[in-house]
């Protein structure tokens, strides 16, 4: 009796104290994630920015700054170079953030579950992805259903409303372009990588090619700071030198000088540092330490729980398909999660490829409207949260006239677009530490936080081909269409970037000012 009593005594003191300590895990996430899921605005670009103030600046979760490392292997901040002899690790956030670009999936979705699981564990990131997705994915469900009921065309002020809020969400994201190619820039290829990438990403958009620019990105950083560019290039140079029987000037004995830009701090403009007797553009790096503070390492797991995340996301993928290729008529549900976790597994650089992806994987299949497409792609833009909620939208518009419920069509879409990004971000982070250390990765990871800005601006021109939309453009037209889209934008971009209007306030602006369009022009 009394072994009893004391067996349900301990077992009740050790459910108390389980309790306890899941409880002081809840309870931060809730304190510093509960608000963003409905004051995030502005998209992906913006909620880096969101994130990167509240856990960098405010929270101080993880670091942003120059790390360096004492002989005994302890860390210290600074913000400008010291005078010892210490290397740079790696900045977290900016770590994360190439990771984040670099995997598919929801980029700013990824990069808040990792830094939630890095500070407080895995059940952690898991509370903040679904405190941060599931009431935007809420409310794009109720706007499915609405949709659903409304009539073919539109009332104007609906679409001049509508209109308003795209362009002001471009300029938002064309704001956010610009920080983050700020921070991105740290020397002169890191400057021709932005451009590449926005530039390459507006000529091109098949599924395989984003991929590839961004392996392209790091291998150019990974050549051009192991000065494997640098040697070939003066190797061809000296051979054209000796072919034609003279010799360069700089093998006569001149000195070249060269021009680095060097960012000292986030918060401070870029610094140019002349070398003499340089013979490369590449910035002078030392070499950095094969130890990290186990307080800086970005580790969640074992290398084995890692590789079977990863694993198990890839043999999901394979394994829908199989089964969706094998049925003759497959249903309704299993073609919306199969075309969705094909989304999540194979959207590399989020915004710029969202889009037309989706756009390919349910307009094409005539399973929504283009004009239902558009309308729900103007409210994505303009309500806090992730833009992947997009297609929880669009699952339920899917299964409208089958007999799958459009609560399931919502939820299969929203698991299935979530899911391939969230179970590879979580197996990298697992062997993160481990290769963090690497200086060929970091390089590499560089030039991949380079081009994804670019991409940023990719983005910023796709949703300006689509902006203005009214009852007789209903699949959307250039937001060039009429100069008054074009004030809207800039007006969101510029009381952003020298009046401090936040985003929720500029895409409320940017809805008032299509309704005056529409007041003046068409009333």
């Amino acid at each position: 009796m009394s072994s009893a009593l004391a067996r349900g005594v301990w077992d009740a003191l050790n459910t108390r104290l389980q309790l306890s300590k899941a409880a002081e895990i809840v309870r931060p996430v809730l304190a510093a994630n509960w608000h963003l899921g409905f004051t995030a605005f502005g998209g992906p670009s913006v909620h880096f920015q969101i994130f990167r103030k509240r856990f960098v600046e405010d929270k101080h979760w993880i670091d942003d700054q120059i790390v360096c490392l004492p002989a005994r292997h302890q860390s210290c901040a600074s913000t400008r170079p010291t005078a010892a002899k210490t290397p740079p690790l790696p900045k977290q956030y900016q770590e994360l953030f190439a990771i984040c670009q670099a995997t598919p999936g929801p980029g700013s979705t990824k990069m808040l579950f990792s830094i939630n699981a890095l500070h407080s564990g895995w059940l952690a990131g898991i509370l903040a992805f679904l405190i941060w997705s599931v009431p935007g994915a809420l409310r794009m469900y109720g706007l499915s259903l609405g949709v659903a009921r409304i009539d073919q065309l539109l009332p104007g002020p609906v679409y001049a409303l509508l209109t308003g809020l795209n362009a002001a969400t471009v300029g938002i994201i064309a704001l956010a372009a610009v920080q983050l190619g700020e921070k991105a820039v740290t020397d002169r290829l890191t400057r021709g990588v932005v451009l590449v990438g926005g530039c390459a990403g507006l000529l091109y958009t098949a599924l395989w090619y984003f991929p590839v620019l961004m392996a392209g990105a790091g291998l150019a950083t990974l050549g051009w700071d192991f000065r494997v560019l640098q040697r070939s290039g003066e190797l061809v140079r000296k051979a054209l030198w000796r072919r034609s029987g003279l010799e360069p000037e700089a093998l006569q004995g001149g000195q070249e000088v060269d021009v680095e830009l060097q960012i000292v701090s986030g918060n401070q403009q870029p610094a140019l540092q002349v070398k003499e007797g340089s013979t490369s553009n590449v910035l002078e790096r030392e070499d950095e330490p094969r130890v990290v503070p186990a307080s800086l390492q970005l580790d969640l797991s074992s290398w084995q729980t890692s590789l079977a995340l990863i694993t198990l996301a890839l043999a999901l993928l394979v394994a829908i398909l199989v089964l969706r290729s094998q049925l003759p008529n497959p249903p309704r549900g299993l073609s919306i999660f199969a075309n969705l976790y094909l989304a999540g597994t194979i959207i590399f650089g989020g915004g710029p490829v969202v889009i037309p992806l989706l756009r390919t994987y349910i307009v094409a299949e005539g399973w929504v409207s283009s004009r239902d497409f558009l309308i729900g792609l103007a409210v994505i833009q303009a309500i806090p949260g992730p833009n992947f909620n997009f297609a929880v939208y669009l699952g339920s518009l899917a299964a409208l006239g089958t007999p799958l419920p459009s609560a399931v069509g919502a939820l299969l879409a929203y698991l299935g677009i979530f899911a391939p990004g969230i179970l590879i971000s979580a197996g990298l982070m697992g062997v993160w530490g481990r290769l963090r250390s690497q200086r060929w990765l970091k390089s590499f990871l560089r030039g991949v936080n380079a081009l994804a800005v670019g991409l940023v601006f990719t983005a910023v021109y796709r949703l300006w081909q689509l902006g203005f939309i009214d009852a007789q453009h209903s699949v959307g037209q250039p937001l060039g269409s009429d100069p008054w889209w074009v004030v809207v934008t800039a007006t969101s971009f510029v009381t952003g970037r020298w009046f401090g209007l936040n985003a929720a306030a500029a895409i409320l602006l940017g809805g008032v000012m299509g309704l005056v369009w529409y007041g003046i022009v068409k009333g």
